[in-house]
């Protein structure tokens, strides 16, 4: 999976959540992204693994 499919997944996942929890706005779900890049970068610092590896990782379970 390239970044341009990843992003547009994330696009598809944030449009469900505001479909089904109204309430979302636009910076919950960017707060919510920054926290997994965040959680990237730490797993990154700790295996030494590449972000496409991880993602690779990720989109496997």
């Amino acid at each position: 999976m390239n970044q341009d499919q990843l992003e547009g997944k994330w696009k598809q996942v944030k449009g469900k959540f505001k479909q089904k929890y109204g309430e979302l706005t636009e910076d919950d779900l960017t707060y919510s992204e920054g926290k997994f890049d965040e959680m990237v970068g730490k797993l990154q610092e700790k295996t030494g693994k590449t972000k496409a590896e991880l993602r690779d990782e990720i989109n496997s379970l």
